[in-house]
């Protein structure tokens, strides 16, 4: 009774922790997407040639903060202007461009904390005129990647101690209710490790079982609410990319097996240890 107890309870930390794991990893892939569509834009001095323009760019290329550097000419910034600001008034400027000496390059970062110092950088190059970067969405997104850090470090601890503590009572049951026969195997000369291996084992077992069966739960679930979200909510496909069951549970799946087989190891091992001490 008390080991389907411990199944039960762990297969619910397991199934909450995937679940949660599941929506914290599709939250941090809608924030690295917001992530890559924010640049900063470095525009050069007056009267800088191509040549040093091609430099700079080879230089920026090389810095581990950069994940894609994007050359926009003055003539596609100003193109892009006009189709974004301009409107019917585009032919009162004719042939003028008042972009001439704002060709650019947008430059996308791996990380959005590492903007700080890439702008520290790209304002000591020489020719560079001028940096443009996203501080306000840069110190929103970096906090919210911290937000989901923490939270995330304090529901896995909290699972993983209730877990640890009802797999421990369980042991212990299980060591007072076999304690006249662990007594005669102790006269008759068993080694502690005799003694304990069949209860580390038992919560092995109990931990591997309580993590197979919420994986599978899992799985047609998170299924279901894709699709459940795609049909309903076509609008959020062109908003948001959703990871597919694939790539959540190539992680998910040797996680949660080896944190039931761990809270099982741990919370056997310590108890059966301090209950056979004596």
């Amino acid at each position: 009774m008390f080991s389907l107890a411990t199944v039960a309870t762990i297969s619910a930390c397991v199934f909450l922790f995937g679940l949660f794991y599941s929506v914290v990893l599709n939250f941090s892939n809608i924030v690295r997407q917001a992530q890559s569509g924010v640049a900063v834009t470095v525009f050069f001095d007056e009267g800088i040639s191509d040549e040093e323009i091609q430099r700079i760019g080879e230089e920026i290329g090389k810095r581990a903060e950069v994940s894609k550097l994007v050359f926009v000419s003055a003539e596609e910034a100003w193109e892009s202007f006009k189709r974004e600001n301009l409107g019917d008034y585009v032919d009162s400027f004719g042939d003028d461009n008042p972009l001439a000496e704002d060709s650019n390059y947008e430059i996308y970062m791996n990380d959005i904390s590492m903007q700080e110092n890439l702008v520290e950088y790209l304002e000591s190059l020489e020719g560079v005129r001028q940096v443009h970067k996203s501080a306000m969405v840069a110190t929103m997104l970096t906090s919210v990647n911290m937000l989901i850090g923490y939270v995330s470090m304090g529901i896995i601890l909290i699972l993983l101690a209730v877990s640890i503590f009802l797999i421990s009572n369980t042991v212990a049951i299980g060591i007072t209710v076999r304690r006249e026969e662990i007594g005669i195997m102790k006269l008759i000369g068993a080694t502690d490790f005799v003694v304990r291996a069949p209860f580390v084992f038992e919560g092995i077992i109990l931990g591997l079982i309580g993590a197979s069966l919420p994986l599978i739960a899992i799985y047609f679930i998170y299924l279901r609410v894709i699709e459940y979200l795609s049909e309903r909510f076509a609008i959020l496909n062109s908003l948001l990319q959703f990871l597919s069951i694939q790539e959540i549970f190539s992680t998910l799946v040797p996680v949660a097996l080896i944190l039931g087989v761990g809270i099982g190891f741990l919370g056997s091992f310590t108890t059966a240890r301090k209950h056979l001490r004596v």
